[in-house]
């Protein structure tokens, strides 16, 4: 592996990068989600177990065509494909455990997919590798809206492990991150962010951005304004991060990484006693240590706790979005069934920390993991990960949830990496075992995506 070459790079002007990560269109009625969501809370715990009438606007879900393998509201349809063990076009098999994914536009009127594969040990499926042990990684997917139909497919990253979920970035790419700190054997360390521009047509070399910090990575999100990359932590006791770059243009050039504090409130908990609407002040510590060199997973975590910043419960999914960014806190609130936390960053280095969404009841809401935005509505949907059948959900963008998709079978598998075609038609999600990306199409003028 040579750590000093870089991955190439296809630039993506802003208008692009919102139209890529399901952002154009949505600008006020996510500003509108937000304050009706306030509002709907009132005083006390925030109590908002509200279901959107008639379930979004998009009535009962029902077995869908063509074979009823999902549950999805009248009018819709789906196809299935990029299944665990099919035949890609490099003629590797397709690894399994489905995870996050971003849709871009492609050439002729095509989607590339970019997808993670949360694999942990066992042989690099792909060459060049980071790791010869590490089963993780990502292939690229290249869909046909018009005939709702697979082009192809094909590794473009491996030898990581647990890539869970990542993000978009303004530059064209996918980070994808690693949600572990262990190394394997005496090979390479790993907790690492890696990126995947969205025109590779192969495996790409695997450089780790230690600048970006080594921990249990989840998610990130980009800010298309300043190149300022947003992270999640998939811990019990977990950060929220950001990472300022040297270059926006150039990640790997390095930057500073960053722990979210609230102002006048040192360790802060988020985890539960909050107040849906409440505007927290936020303020950035400085991490030394990026990349420790400790056996400690909350290495990293811990610098920032010394300093003051705020813990959250198992932060996942990530998404940029009119002006924000919105992640899903798994297990936290009172119930422990999951908030939805929105950051507005300001022009200086501070911002506010709003808590949007907290469920009270599993039935509504159950361990939100991924996240997106509809860009036709700017309403959000959820991919679950909790006990028994996991589902989408949606919320509306009057602060309303609803059920958006299901499969109709025993499958509790967890539902991940929802996002939408960059004109909004199609909504694309994985569910992780035993591996199958779906594409969903239909009305969704009826409702409120």
């Amino acid at each position: 592996m040579n750590r000093e070459s870089e991955p190439t790079t296809s630039h993506l002007n802003r208008r692009r990068f919102l139209a890529a990560t399901g952002l154009v269109g949505a600008t006020g009625a996510l500003q509108a989600l937000m304050s009706n969501t306030a509002a709907a809370a009132g005083p006390g715990r925030g109590d908002r177990s509200i279901r959107a009438a008639s379930n979004g606007g998009y009535g009962a879900l029902r077995p869908a065509p063509p074979d009823g393998d999902l549950l999805l509201p009248a009018g819709f349809s789906y196809v299935a494909f990029g299944a665990t063990g099919s035949t890609m076009r490099d003629g590797l098999l397709t690894p399994s455990r489905h995870d996050g994914m971003a849709a871009f536009a492609g050439e002729d009127g095509t989607v590339r997919l970019v997808r993670n594969h949360e694999q942990s040990s066992g042989t690099a499926f792909a060459q060049p590798s980071y790791d010869s042990f590490g089963a993780g990684g990502t292939t690229t997917l290249v869909f046909d809206p018009a005939e709702m139909r697979l082009v192809e497919s094909f590794a473009t990253l491996a030898g990581t492990v647990r890539n869970c979920a990542g993000g978009p970035t303004p530059n064209g790419s996918w980070l994808s991150c690693e949600e572990t700190f262990t190394g394997l054997g005496e090979h390479n360390p790993h907790g690492y962010v890696f990126e995947v521009p969205v025109d590779a047509e192969g495996p790409v070399d695997p450089i780790p951005y230690p600048a970006m910090g080594r921990f249990t990575h989840e998610a990130v999100a980009v800010d298309p304004a300043t190149g300022i990359v947003y992270e999640t932590e998939d811990r019990g006791s977990a950060g929220f991060y950001r990472f300022v770059p040297e270059d926006p243009a150039d990640l790997a050039a390095g930057g500073r990484l960053q722990m979210l504090a609230i102002v006048g409130q040192p360790r802060y908990d988020t985890r539960n006693g909050q107040q849906p609407g409440r505007a927290l002040p936020v303020e950035w510590v400085d991490i030394a240590d990026p990349d420790p060199d400790s056996d400690d997973s909350l290495a990293v975590f811990y610098q920032g706790r010394e300093q003051g910043a705020a813990v959250f419960a198992r932060l996942e999914g990530a998404w940029f979005g009119d002006g924000s960014v919105f992640i899903n806190s798994t297990s936290g609130g009172d119930a422990g069934l999951g908030q939805v936390w929105q950051y507005r960053p300001d022009d200086g280095s501070g911002g506010e920390l709003v808590l949007v969404y907290e469920s009270t009841d599993p039935d509504l809401l159950e361990s939100p993991d991924n996240l997106c935005v509809s860009p036709n509505s700017g309403g959000l949907v959820l991919c679950e990960d909790g006990r028994g059948t996991d589902m989408l959900r949606g919320i509306t963008p009057g602060g309303e949830i609803f059920d958006l998709a299901a499969l109709n079978s025993s499958n509790t598998s967890e539902l991940a990496g929802a996002t939408f075609s960059p004109d909004g038609s199609v909504l694309f999600f994985n569910v992780q075992t035993p591996g199958v990306t779906y594409a969903v199409t239909g009305p969704w003028s009826n409702g409120a995506l």
